[in-house]
C-alpha cells in the first residue's frame, strides 16, 4: 500500500509521499490550438502568451464554459482535470491512497466537483481534510492560534480551536490578497529599479517580462533574508544589474499586508496569547511575517515547506460520508510535541497604546473605567451618545477602557462593531491609527495619542 498526500492550494499545488515532495507547481493553465498544459510549463509562457494563460480556475471550479470563444468547449473543472491528470502521469504511478489537504476557498460545491473529478481519473482518493487543520501538528499552550497562507487570489486566516486537538474554529478570506497580486505590484517595483539604474525596461517586451517574473521569486527569498538585493537580467547579449532595497519591496506590497495584519487582528481577542502560524510561502515574501508579530504581537511560526500535505499523510486515516464516500475532516490529533508560549499581557505593538477616542473634533480620554458608545445615555457610566439616527447602533453598542496597560475595545451590540472594516470577534486590543465603526453606514472613530510632556 502507497500513500500520498496532496495539497491543493493553487499557489503551489503540493504532492508528497513519506520521504519527499515529488511535484511543487502553482495552478497555472496554457491553452493553444490542439495543446493544453498546466503548472510550472505553463507558468513560465504566462507573460509570452497571456491570452492563453488561466489561473483562476481551481478557485473558481465550476462547468461553466470560458470566457474565452476560442476554448468555449471548456471549463474550469476541464482545467483542473487536466492539471491533476499531468500531477497524476508525473507522481502519482503505483499509489493505492490519496489524501487531499483542502483549501479554506473551497466550497462545499468545489469540493463535490473535485471529487467527480478525481473518480473519473480514478484517482484513490480516501480522505478530504481542512489544510489549517492539516498544517497543525502540535498545541500551542497557553494561546490561540491563528493559520494563514496565500493562495493565488485568496490570503487565508483561520483561527484554530484546542479542545484535546486541533479544529476549525473561524475563517476569513481576503479576495485579491493572494501571491498573484503581490508579483504584480513587485514586477512594477523591479522593473523601474532596472529601468533607473541600468535604462533598460524589462517589461517593454513579452521575452524580458516573463525573465523578470522567472527571477523574481528567487530575489523574494533574499529580500527576506537581508536588508539589500543585487539583480541582474541577461537579455539579448547583454547583461543588466540593479540593485533593490528589501524596504523597497516591503513599501510595494504594504497595501495587501496591512489588509491580512487588520483581519488578523479582527480574529484575536483581547485577552488572546496569538499564535500566528505561517506557511513557507508566508515567510518567503519580504517582511510580512515580521509586520504581522509587530501589528498582532504573539509569537510567529513558520512551517516547512510542504507542512500541510505532511500533516495529512501523518495523520488522516480517511473517514467515509454517507454520501460522496468521502467527509471533510475539520478537526485532528496533534502527533507532534507541544510548545509552550509564556504569556506577555502587556506586549503591545510598536503602534503604540490610544489614549483618547477621536469623534468630530472631539478628543475623549481612554481611562479605566468604560467609556461608553451607544444610542442611549447610561447611569453612571461615561457615555457617547449617539444621537442621530443611524441603523445598526445598540442602546450601549461597545465600551473602551484601559486594562494591563492596553487599550481594550470591548462589542456589547447585536449588529457589530468593526476594526479597520473588520468586525470583532467580542474584543479587540486597539492601537495607535485604528479607525473603529459602529452602525451602518456608521459613526467613525479614530484613536489617537497626546503627547502628554507638551499638552
Amino acid at each position: 500500500m502507497t500513500r500520498l498526500a496532496i495539497h491543493i492550494s493553487d499557489a503551489g499545488i503540493t504532492l508528497l509521499n513519506n520521504e519527499q515532495i515529488t511535484y511543487r507547481e502553482p495552478g497555472f493553465a496554457l491553452l493553444g490550438e490542439g495543446s493544453l498544459t498546466t503548472g510550472n510549463e505553463a507558468f513560465s509562457n504566462s507573460r509570452i502568451n497571456p491570452r492563453g494563460i488561466h489561473h483562476g480556475y481551481w478557485s473558481n471550479l465550476d462547468t461553466t464554459p470560458l470566457a474565452d470563444r476560442r476554448f468555449s468547449h471548456l471549463s474550469a473543472a476541464d482545467l483542473v482535470s487536466r492539471q491533476l491528470e499531468q500531477i497524476w502521469q508525473k507522481a502519482g504511478t503505483g499509489a493505492t491512497e490519496l489524501v487531499v489537504a483542502v483549501p479554506e476557498y473551497m466550497s462545499a460545491q468545489n469540493l463535490g466537483l473535485f471529487l467527480g473529478i478525481a473518480n473519473e481519473l480514478k484517482l484513490p482518493v480516501i480522505g478530504l481534510v481542512d489544510a489549517a487543520v492539516a498544517a497543525t501538528r502540535r498545541e500551542y499552550k497557553n494561546a490561540v492560534p491563528v493559520h494563514i497562507d496565500l493562495s493565488l487570489h485568496t490570503a487565508m486566516l483561520t483561527r484554530l480551536a484546542q479542545p484535546g486537538m486541533v479544529q476549525t474554529e473561524r475563517t476569513e478570506l481576503l479576495e485579491s490578497c493572494g501571491i498573484y497580486a503581490l508579483y504584480d505590484a513587485w514586477l512594477n517595483t523591479v522593473a523601474n529599479a532596472f529601468v533607473q539604474q541600468s535604462r533598460f525596461d524589462p517589461l517593454h517586451t513579452a521575452e524580458s517580462e516573463q525573465m523578470l517574473l522567472n527571477r523574481l521569486g528567487g530575489w523574494l527569498r533574499e529580500a527576506s533574508r537581508q536588508e539589500h538585493v543585487e539583480m541582474e537580467l541577461e537579455f539579448a547579449g547583454t547583461s543588466y544589474q540593479a540593485g533593490i532595497e528589501s524596504l523597497a519591496l516591503i513599501g510595494t506590497a504594504a497595501p495587501i499586508y496591512q489588509q491580512i495584519a487588520n483581519k488578523l487582528r479582527a480574529l484575536f481577542r483581547a485577552e488572546d496569547v496569538p499564535a500566528i502560524q505561517v506557511t513557507d510561502r508566508i515567510a518567503r515574501l519580504p517582511g510580512l511575517a515580521d509586520m504581522l508579530k509587530a501589528r498582532v504581537g504573539g509569537e510567529v511560526f513558520v512551517l516547512e515547506p510542504g507542512a500541510t500535505a505532511r500533516g495529512a499523510l501523518a495523520r488522516c486515516r480517511g473517514h467515509s460520508g454517507a454520501e460522496s464516500g468521502v467527509s471533510l475532516i475539520r478537526k485532528l490529533p496533534w502527533d507532534q510535541t507541544a510548545v509552550d508560549i509564556a504569556q506577555h499581557t502587556s506586549e503591545q505593538s510598536a503602534a503604540g497604546t490610544p489614549t483618547h477616542l477621536l469623534f468630530g473634533h472631539t478628543a475623549y480620554a481612554i481611562g479605566n473605567s468604560p467609556l461608553v458608545l451607544g444610542s442611549d445615555d447610561s447611569d453612571g457610566e461615561r457615555v457617547i451618545e449617539l444621537t442621530a439616527e443611524m441603523p445598526g447602533v445598540s442602546r450601549r453598542h461597545c465600551s473602551l477602557s484601559r486594562k494591563n496597560g492596553q487599550c481594550v475595545l470591548e462589542d456589547h451590540s447585536r449588529y457589530g462593531t468593526f476594526l479597520n472594516g473588520n468586525r470583532i470577534d467580542g474584543s479587540s486590543v486597539m492601537q495607535v491609527g485604528d479607525s473603529l465603526r459602529i452602525g451602518s453606514p456608521g459613526f467613525e472613530f479614530q484613536l489617537i495619542t497626546t503627547d502628554e510632556q507638551h499638552g
